[in-house]
C-alpha cells in the first residue's frame, strides 16, 4: 500500500497543545507533534488528518499521574522494576518515593524530568526535523549522562533517533518507547496484527520475566478478543510491528540499538503499542541484557512508524 498523493514542502510550526508549548512537524499526509517540555513525549501522529496515537487521558493527565497517551520515552527504564532498589555499574540506588507504580505497587516507566531542551527545528524538502537534549541528572538513576534525540518526519514515516552519551563513569542502557497506537474508525476487532518470528519472556504473576521461554512463529491474525502484555526478543534484524485495517497500515520498525519489544494491548482499549526496549524488564534489577554505554562513550538506537494507505 503506499500513498500515492504529491508532498508539499515539509514545515516546522510552534503551537500549543493542552496548554503546553508543541512543535508541530508536517511532511506530506503525516504531521506529528511533540512536547519538548514534557519529557520530550511525542503528543500526535495524524495521517491524513486522523489521529493515529491514543489521546483520550490528554497531556494535562500524562502530565499529572503519567496517563497513557502518545509516544512517551521510558527512562531510565521502560516497563517495570520488581524491587525499589537495584545495582549497578558500582553503585547501589534507592528509589525515591512519588515515582511512578502500577497496580502491585511496581516502579515503572522510570522518570519524566522537563529539563529538555530544543537544540534545532527546520525543514528542508520534503523533511522536517526537530533535535532536542536532556542533561540527566535524578536520584533515581545517579549516572551522569546526557539524552539526544532526533525526530525527522518524512512524507512516509516517523523515525526517531536516540543517543545517550555518558560523562565519567558508565551508564546502564534500559530506556524505551511506549506509541500507542489506533486505527481510527476501525473497529478493535478488526484490525490485524502482524509480528515477527521472535522468542517470548514468560513472566510472573507480577509480569516480571521469570527467565522462562518460548519461540513463536512469525504471524499475521485479526486482533479480535485478543489481549497482548507480553514480552519478547531474538527478534532478528529490523523487526517489523504492524497493525492493519481500513486500509491504512501502521509498522513501527526496530532500526538498531533495540532488541527487546512489549506488545501491549489491553482487550478492553482500542489501542495496541509495539514498544522498542533497548533492555528487558526489570534488567536494571536483574542484569539479564543490560548493557551500558562506556565512560565519555554513547549509545545509539533508532525506530521508525511509518503509514501506508490504499485509500487515496
Amino acid at each position: 500500500m503506499t500513498d500515492l498523493r504529491v508532498s508539499a514542502p515539509a514545515t516546522v510550526c510552534d503551537e500549543s497543545i493542552d496548554g503546553f508549548d508543541a512543535i508541530r512537524l508536517a511532511a506530506g499526509p503525516l504531521e506529528a507533534a511533540f512536547v519538548p517540555h514534557v519529557g520530550m513525549a511525542g503528543v500526535s501522529l495524524r495521517h491524513n488528518g486522523e489521529e493515529l496515537l491514543s489521546r483520550e487521558a490528554g497531556l494535562a493527565a500524562y502530565v499529572a499521574h503519567g496517563a497513557v497517551m502518545g509516544i512517551p520515552l521510558l527512562h531510565p527504564w521502560a516497563n517495570r522494576l520488581d524491587r525499589p532498589t537495584y545495582e549497578a555499574a558500582g553503585l547501589a540506588v534507592r528509589l525515591p518515593s512519588g515515582l511512578p507504580v502500577d497496580e502491585h505497587g511496581l516502579p515503572i516507566h522510570g522518570v519524566r524530568p522537563s529539563g529538555w531542551r530544543v537544540v534545532a527545528a527546520g525543514a528542508d524538502g520534503d523533511r522536517a526535523s526537530l533535535i532536542a537534549e536532556l542533561d540527566f541528572s535524578e536520584a533515581a538513576f545517579p549516572f551522569a549522562h546526557r539524552m539526544e534525540q532526533r525526530v525527522t518526519l518524512s512524507p512516509a514515516a516517523l523515525t526517531i533517533e536516540t543517543a545517550l552519551r555518558a560523562r565519567e563513569r558508565p551508564v546502564p542502557v534500559s530506556f524505551g518507547f511506549h506509541p500507542y497506537l489506533r486505527l481510527p474508525g476501525v473497529p478493535r476487532g478488526e484490525w490485524v496484527v502482524a509480528l515477527p518470528a521472535r522468542r517470548h519472556l514468560l513472566t510472573d504473576d507480577r509480569s516480571i520475566p521469570s527467565g522462562a521461554t518460548v519461540r513463536e512463529p512469525a504471524e499475521v491474525k485479526p486482533l479480535g478478543r485478543r489481549s497482548f502484555d507480553d514480552g519478547y526478543d531474538e527478534l532478528g534484524p529490523e523487526p517489523r510491528f504492524t497493525v492493519s485495517g481500513g486500509g491504512r497500515a501502521v509498522t513501527v520498525r526496530f532500526l538498531a540499538g533495540y532488541p527487546v519489544a512489549q506488545v501491549f494491548a489491553p482487550r478492553d482499549h482500542a489501542v495496541i503499542c509495539f514498544e522498542p526496549m533497548t533492555a528487558p524488564t526489570n534488567a536494571l534489577v536483574s542484569g539479564r541484557g543490560l548493557r551500558f554505554a562506556p565512560p565519555a562513550g554513547a549509545f545509539h538506537a533508532a525506530f521508525e512508524i511509518s503509514v501506508a494507505s490504499s485509500r487515496e
